[in-house]
């Protein structure tokens, strides 16, 4: 059976000694009062529930998974996971960085992500129900009527309600311009919906009295495509004026997902009968209010992976230091035993250690991205609020699409730790692997993000915002340029740093000339990009650690710290080598293939 630990050790080091967080909350209002003793504190209390209560239900939930009533459309969650989200809000995690206007306790998004990646260790498929109602949550609350807010947040907030996204149908998938779900004008400030949907994560269960569904749909005079898009919220149970919750709203769960992983989680085929809703945000401009929860949506999914990579480490870890076979090559090592531990032979230490440095760049980035999240939403200069939120919208289809490819490659290297025991479903592994592959699929494939970083974010706006994250790689090359001891860390993303510009300015060129080009090389291109922001994290932690031992710090942490940053840039960053050959390589060898493709 796999076990957990939540690595509380590295949060703090990347949150207090890295970023030095509490400095900058100083800096706003909101949360200039938020100390390292209150957030060490909350996080130890978060790594118990995640520990002790969700984790214990991953195996059994992914053995029995979700099952639905046909003549009621009630969905049965398996065994424990109502009664642990029972606890989890009881705890009060549901209202950890919402609003304190309505019943939150206000602190910051950092924090929370913090919390919800040992949930994700610990439990994907249940940390999914709470995980989306936080978005609904955020998707009201920067676009829902003042009526909206009053009637659905507090009930979100305090996580006695859930919400969910329901976005795609089933002939248009990522394609959202082609959705046909129908909105008509009542006449009293209501709409009836009709239509169905598909894949809605925690789309139906029995964890609360009501479920708040955010929908697309159309309105009748709506123009065609991505611009005829409006979105309104639905309730599963009508509320009333009195916020008591009134008769039943035609929107049914009429069938549940078989899938690959996340068992646990109810993946619903909805249809929707003429549902009573309310418009949220203006006509025609659903996508806008959405992709406030789409992209909280986007880095939560990265956060998925990143859960996954840390877990899958911690066990293929302790399975390698246990499990003896064979000798050493340079030797006997463990000579009171019949064989070696594994965890001597060079590649189980690759495996392991690919595993552990994706899971600390990545835990990194989050970080990064959440502060930047928290300066965006409450910083008082409007300039950083600006800019940190630029530099958000630039990292997440990186956050989104490498950390959960590398969470693929990761979750995969440590069942192969395992050899056939990995293959057997009570050891933990294959489950890792098969939960962590959805990851790559939804809240937009990476496919898609990387059309999205390449297209949209880096030339769409001529570089930018990339400009502005090589202005603070270039400001540690600065710093620390000079420093023999850094010059491992610093010279990687010197070079990278350098390269990039050129590189993006050459595939513009090129897709400028013919598009297929930018769709060629974008996949590449993001991986490319990844490395370069994992690299500045992996610099920035050595930083810190080499300034600690050479203080005399004797904690072996920092040591450690040193030698994952090296095996990352001397085994994982040179990738970026092959990738930008591979994306020169153009579009001719891919679009000229239809003999091949035949």
């Amino acid at each position: 059976m796999p076990t957990y630990t939540p690595p509380l050790r590295d949060m703090q080091f990347v949150l207090h000694e890295v970023f030095k967080v509490t400095d900058e909350f100083k800096a706003m209002p909101a949360h200039a009062e938020v100390d390292a003793d209150t957030i060490n504190a909350v996080l130890e209390e978060a790594g118990k529930f995640a520990a002790g209560v969700a984790f214990p239900l991953n195996i059994s939930g992914d053995t029995e998974g979700c099952t639905l009533n046909q003549q009621t459309h009630e969905v049965t969650t398996p065994k424990g996971f109502k009664e642990a989200y029972a606890q989890y809000v009881e705890g009060g995690w549901a209202a950890l960085s919402c609003d304190t206007a309505y019943g939150g306790q206000g602190l910051p998004h950092t924090v929370n992500q913090c919390l919800y990646e040992m949930l994700n260790s610990a439990n994907q498929a249940w940390t999914m129900y709470p995980g989306l109602s936080h978005g609904a949550y955020e998707a009201l609350l920067a676009h829902g009527t003042d009526e909206q807010k009053k009637t659905y947040l507090p009930k979100l907030v305090s996580g006695e309600w859930t919400g969910t996204m329901c976005l795609t149908e089933p002939h248009c998938g990522t394609d959202l311009g082609l959705l046909r779900t129908k909105a008509e004008p009542v006449g009293d400030g209501t709409y009836k919906i009709t239509g169905n949907k598909i894949f809605i994560s925690a789309g139906e269960h029995n964890f609360t009295s009501n479920i708040v569904h955010l929908v697309l749909a159309r309105l009748p005079d709506a123009p065609k495509g991505s611009k005829g898009i409006s979105l309104f919220v639905v309730p599963k149970f009508k509320v009333n004026a009195d916020g008591s919750i009134g008769e039943r709203n035609p929107i049914y769960c009429t069938g549940l997902e078989h899938k690959m992983g996340i068992h646990g989680n109810a993946t619903a085929q909805i249809a929707i009968d003429g549902a009573i809703g309310t418009l949220v945000g203006e006509p025609n401009k659903g996508l806008a209010a959405m992709f406030v929860m789409m992209n909280a949506a986007r880095l939560g999914v990265g956060n998925q992976s990143l859960g996954l990579t840390e877990v899958a480490f911690q066990n293929a870890l302790a399975y390698a230091k246990d499990r003896i076979q064979m000798r050493s090559l340079s030797g006997t090592k463990a000579k009171d035993k019949e064989a070696d531990p594994i965890i001597v032979h060079p590649d189980v230490r690759k495996m392991l250690l690919t595993a552990k440095a994706y899971a600390e760049g990545a835990r990194a980035l989050q970080i990064f991205c959440t502060l930047l999240l928290d300066k965006a939403h409450s910083h008082p200069d409007e300039k950083v609020r600006k800019d940190s939120d630029e530099l958000v919208a630039l990292l997440t289809p990186i956050v989104k699409a490498f950390i959960t490819d590398n969470g693929h490659i990761a979750t995969n290297a440590c069942m192969q730790v395992f050899g056939g025991h990995g293959f057997i479903k009570e050891w933990g592994m294959e489950q890792f692997v098969r939960d962590n592959r959805i990851n790559m699929i939804y809240e937009g494939t990476n496919t898609v993000q990387s059309l999205d970083l390449l297209g949209r974010k880096v030339l769409g706006n001529n570089g930018a915002t990339l400009k502005k994250f090589g202005k603070l790689v270039g400001q540690l090359v600065a710093e620390e340029g000079v420093n023999e001891k850094m010059a491992e860390f610093i010279n990687p993303i010197a070079y990278l740093g350098d390269q990039l510009p050129k590189f993006t300015t050459e595939i513009g060129f090129r897709g400028f000339q013919n598009p297929d080009e930018v769709g060629a090389a974008a996949v590449d291109y993001l991986r490319v990009a990844g490395h370069l922001v994992f690299g500045y994290m992996f610099a920035r932690m050595a930083q810190v650690a080499l300034r600690e031992i050479a203080a005399g710090n004797t904690d072996p942490f920092y040591q450690a710290k040193l030698q994952t940053a090296r095996f990352y840039f001397a085994k994982l960053f040179p990738e970026v080598h092959t990738l930008m050959r591979t994306a020169r390589a153009g579009s001719k060898v891919l679009m000229d293939t239809d003999a091949a493709l035949a």
